[in-house]
């Protein structure tokens, strides 16, 4: 028998590969070949991490108040929708439905003419003052903007430090936020309400 040339020796490999592979995918049933004959590059590519699910405790006047699990980057007007929408009791224009929502985070959506709603018959206590009490866990930038010597830099504080920390447990409790001191806590003590 002569001689193979190189030329035709290469030709056999690859057509031994070829069908190698071939046989290879027939024998998976079309699936992709186990992770460990898998060329290198395969095992690398990342499959995608899991969303983070937040706890958010929706109250108040919703259909179905309770605990709601949420993707990380929710919005309170996804966890007012996931608590079977606000009745038609709600005051809607209170709270700020664009604002994330953070893990732990307490939603409360206030009831019209409850607890001093800002506009219904409560009289304005200090010049600039917003008329009512001011709900420190629902209350808007610009309601806290309006509350005397708060301004818009300590509101968006106040904003920051709900949405970190979840909602005030007392009224005591702004005395944590940067900005706010004993002496303007006293002043706000009067115009504010959880």
């Amino acid at each position: 028998m002569p001689p193979i040339s190189r030329g035709r020796a290469a030709a056999y490999a690859a057509a031994v590969v070829g069908l190698l592979v071939l046989g290879s995918h027939f024998l998976h049933g079309g699936r992709p070949a186990p992770a460990a004959s898998r060329p290198v590059g395969a095992a690398l590519r990342a499959e995608p991490a899991p969303a983070r699910l937040l706890v958010v405790h929706v109250v108040g006047a919703v259909a179905n108040p309770g605990l709601y699990r949420l993707k990380d980057g929710s919005r309170v007007d996804d966890a007012v929708r996931r608590a079977g929408g606000a009745t038609p009791k709600a005051a809607l224009q209170l709270l700020n439905l664009a604002a994330p929502v953070a893990d732990g985070q307490q939603v409360v959506v206030p009831v019209r003419g409850a607890g001093g709603v800002a506009g219904e018959g409560a009289a304005s206590g200090a010049p600039g003052a917003p008329a009512g009490k001011v709900h420190l866990n629902t209350a808007t930038l610009e309601q806290l903007d309006a509350l005397p010597g708060v301004g818009p830099v300590t509101a968006q504080k106040i904003l920051d430090y709900r949405a970190k920390k979840g909602a005030f447990s007392s009224v005591e409790e702004l005395d944590a936020v940067p900005g706010i001191g004993p002496a303007r806590l006293e002043s706000l003590k009067e115009l504010v309400d959880l």
